[in-house]
């Protein structure tokens, strides 16, 4: 909670990498809150008041996890939106002239995002979900000390500068509209 709130200001792609790796947290520990409770938070060195804080931002988020049907595998829906957000921000940027450095950035990436897509089993999300995935399939296996080809290494340094570039334009965005 306390991570997620710093990330969503500084950065939204870092953030929704982040609550897509709380909700497998929440999965892993079988959408238990006393579970969770026991087994993780009481690992962090947090005052009590943190993690009671802790325990009900985890609470809510299984809640919302068992109404919205998302248990076993997706997103909650604050995830799904801001994801959308990102999406039509992207889209926004490529039809606009004024950012040729995005649109390059883009073309750069677009053989990566259309090889994902014809080997994944989900070819209908869109590019940026595409470029998260990517991301975050291979922050896993960095968390199991897994080898990642040079090959994977170099599509994510690229679509690492194009998400990158588009957090960026979010967060000015938020600050000043980019477009009328």
């Amino acid at each position: 909670m306390f991570i997620s709130k710093e990330l969503r200001k500084k950065n939204i792609a870092e953030y929704l990498l982040y609550m897509w790796q709380v909700e497998d947290t929440i999965r892993a520990f079988g959408c238990s809150l006393p579970r969770l409770r026991r087994e993780y938070v009481e690992r962090f060195d947090y005052s009590d008041e943190q993690k009671e804080e802790l325990i009900d931002w985890y609470g809510n988020l299984i809640r919302m996890m068992n109404e919205e049907g998302c248990r076993e595998r997706g997103h909650l829906q604050i995830n799904r939106a801001t994801l959308q957000l990102l999406t039509e921000l992207h889209l926004q940027l490529l039809e606009s002239p004024k950012f040729p450095f995005y649109n390059a950035a883009y073309y750069k990436v677009l053989p990566f995002i259309v090889e994902l897509r014809s080997r994944g089993a989900h070819k209908d999300e869109g590019e940026i979900e595409t470029c998260l995935n990517l991301l975050y399939g291979v922050m896993m296996l960095r968390l199991q000390k897994r080898e990642i080809s040079p090959d994977t290494q170099h599509a994510v340094k690229e679509i690492s500068n194009l998400v990158g570039m588009l957090s960026d334009y979010y967060k000015q965005d938020k600050e000043q509209p980019l477009f009328d």
